[in-house]
């Protein structure tokens, strides 16, 4: 293995987290919390470009091959987490007051920013509101670092090669195939983030038109690209009761859990293209579906059809697109039928190649392919049974790997469950939808941690557990598996 490759590597994300954390620096400056700013922020500034200076030298040997490329994707991501959280740490013990004793631990400062990086949304907070901005910004900053991943943003704005850099992002872009839109790996990720980039000022735009203040839009905004789920409020999205704001965020949830590939096929005059793919319009269908079944299910007389259809709609977008933002209270006042519509799309969530977490839309199509084929294969043995996806056939390599991938997912999740029930006073539901909502990097579930409440009461050593899962379901199971595995760090 090429460890000081993945050491250079590090290094340079590292630096990365470190610029990244300067936009939080300057919110302090302008709402006056220089003090609180300069402690929290500055320190770790310091100490991540210093570490990116010590390894920024480029070793001679540069290749990268896909064990190099799971590890350094991994390893990254806990760094970036354990960094990611001194800023809370610092705010937690040197400023107990701002921080509202919620942020001592430093397992709990931890659990928050891996929630933020991985766009989760799970939250151990009660009163988010009291928080300093510049703090509120770097946690709803985190989601859109983490949406389309900061090895695609470093792969953007630094030259590599094609070779290493496709490595890279097979390791971290959800979904089970990675491609390139254009030759050059480089262009492929600058088109990613530019779309990234302009939907997330589009989405802000709006919501400021809608007349909310600027710093609310943009940490929503943030929240919604990365398909993440922060609020900034103690009554979440519901806090602004807005019908235009429900709908504009709802309808962007949506849009960012869609692959980023359709929008590039669009930006070059290949929208008939785009508008043909199978995995779009199974996505369409069951967030249809969903809205109708749960509209019917939920209608109240009381508050008229126009807000049945509109809670509905937001939650679904919410859910499937693995954002987490809440504006009813789904897990204690809604039927059971209505949430279990909810914990579907929780498990099937948005497509490939989008922000968005969950099993995928495209798994799911070649699971369900791949069972009917084998049903016909019984029936009739002879005959050669193709599984298509968007018209092309399957090979049995990614049907193997999906079938791989679901062993592996239901294994992880069937243990953490199982080990999340030792925490005293939780029930089935609390602990099913918590494992579910951290591995999918969807933020809420029911019971217990139901968008109106937190993580805080789990066992630290239980939020470790779901801050794992958490990472795990972000970058897709297989590299921080690589990263725990003795036999990935051996030399040969």
């Amino acid at each position: 293995m090429n460890r000081r490759m993945v050491i250079f590597l590090l290094s340079r994300i590292l630096a990365v987290e470190g610029l990244l954390m300067l936009p939080s620096f300057i919110v302090g400056l302008i709402y006056r919390e220089a003090g609180i700013a300069a402690l929290c922020f500055l320190p770790v500034i310091g100490v991540l470009l210093l570490f990116g200076l010590i390894g920024w030298k480029k070793p001679k040997n540069t290749a990268i091959y896909a064990r190099e490329g799971f590890l350094t994707v991994a390893a990254a991501w806990v760094l970036m987490s354990l960094f990611g959280a001194v800023p809370f740490f610092l705010l937690g013990n040197v400023f107990p007051n701002a921080a509202g004793g919620e942020f001592v631990s430093f397992w709990d400062c931890l659990f928050e920013i891996a929630s933020g990086l991985t766009t989760t949304g799970a939250s151990i907070l009660s009163a988010v509101e009291q928080l300093p901005h510049c703090i509120i910004f770097w946690r709803s900053f985190s989601h859109w670092i983490g949406g389309m991943g900061v090895l695609v943003f470093i792969l953007a704005v630094m030259p590599m090669g094609e070779e290493r850099s496709m490595h890279l992002m097979r390791a971290e872009v959800p979904g089970p195939v990675v491609g390139k839109l254009v030759p050059r790996m480089r262009d492929t990720a600058k088109i990613l983030y530019g779309v990234y980039t302009a939907m997330t000022l589009l989405l802000a735009i709006l919501l400021i038109a809608g007349g909310m203040p600027v710093f609310d839009a943009l940490c929503n905004s943030f929240g919604v690209a990365g398909t993440g789920g922060f609020a900034i409020k103690n009554a979440g999205i519901a806090y602004y009761n807005s019908a235009y704001v429900d709908i504009v965020m709802a309808v962007f949830m949506l849009l960012f859990g869609v692959n980023f590939n359709l929008y590039y096929f669009i930006l070059i005059g290949k929208a008939k293209d785009a508008f043909k793919s199978e995995e779009l319009h199974v996505y369409a269908v069951i967030v249809l579906s969903a809205i109708v079944l749960i509209s019917i299910n939920t209608y109240n007389a009381a508050i008229g059809a126009f807000d049945t259809f509109r809670n509905s709609l937001f939650q679904v977008a919410s859910l499937i697109s693995s954002t987490g933002y809440g504006t009813v209270d789904f897990a204690h006042n809604w039927p059971v039928f209505s949430q279990t519509i909810l914990v579907s799309c929780m498990f099937i969530g948005a497509c490939a190649g989008s922000t968005g977490g969950g099993f995928k839309v495209s798994r799911v199509l070649i699971c369900i392919k791949s069972g009917a084929a084998e049903i016909r294969h019984l029936l009739h043995p002879r005959a050669v049974q193709i599984v298509r996806l968007e018209g092309k056939p399957v090979d049995r390599s990614l049907q193997r790997s999906t079938f791989g991938y679901l062993a592996l997912y239901l294994t992880i999740f069937i243990a953490s469950t199982l080990l999340l029930s030792l925490q005293p006073g939780t029930d089935f539901a609390t602990n099913f939808t918590a494992e579910l909502a951290c591995i999918n990097n969807i933020g809420p579930g029911l019971g217990l941690v139901g968008p109106m409440g937190n993580y805080a009461f789990y066992h630290p050593a239980l939020k470790m557990l779901l801050t794992f899962n958490m990472l795990t379901g972000r970058l897709e199971l297989f590299p921080m598996i690589v990263l725990f595995s003795p036999m990935a760090w051996k030399k040969n």
